[in-house]
């Protein structure tokens, strides 16, 4: 082989080499630019659910509480915002504000309010699930 032949095929793997490195390049790019960002999209709006489920959650338990103890009133702390907190007296324990979402509480018997919160809970399994799924795709 001449040197002339050489040179050839180290201009032509230096040519390929630069295109592999360009490709990699593209490929890393799209992953940080658009995966992890999707992926993060995806984790952070599942971990929302999942807050939305732990409420869902705390929601059933004082409602059951208050059933099985068979409470006709009661001594609550009440979240004004903003972490400050008053106690409240709860003199009918038989119906109960549930915030259904967008500023908005529907009133509803203990057992009305329990149907509800397991509807919720049930949607929002699903939709964790869902969100787990396509964060597995995107991984």
């Amino acid at each position: 082989m001449t040197s002339k032949g050489v040179n050839s095929i180290d201009f032509d793997s230096a040519s390929l080499l630069q295109e592999r490195e360009e490709q990699i390049f593209k490929y890393e790019r799209f992953i940080d630019e658009k995966l992890k960002v999707n992926l993060q999209n995806v984790l952070d709006s599942r971990d929302k659910l999942f807050e939305k489920l732990s409420h869902l959650m705390e929601l059933k338990t004082k409602i059951q509480m208050v059933k099985d103890e068979k409470l006709s009133e009661m001594k609550a702390m009440i979240n004004l915002g903003s972490e400050v907190y008053v106690q409240a007296k709860v003199r009918d324990t038989s119906r109960i504000f549930v915030d259904v979402g967008l500023g908005f509480h529907v009133e509803y018997t203990l057992d009305e309010a329990l149907q509800y919160a397991d509807v919720r809970e049930k949607h929002y399994t699903q939709q964790s699930e869902e969100m787990t799924k396509k964060a597995a795709e995107i991984k």
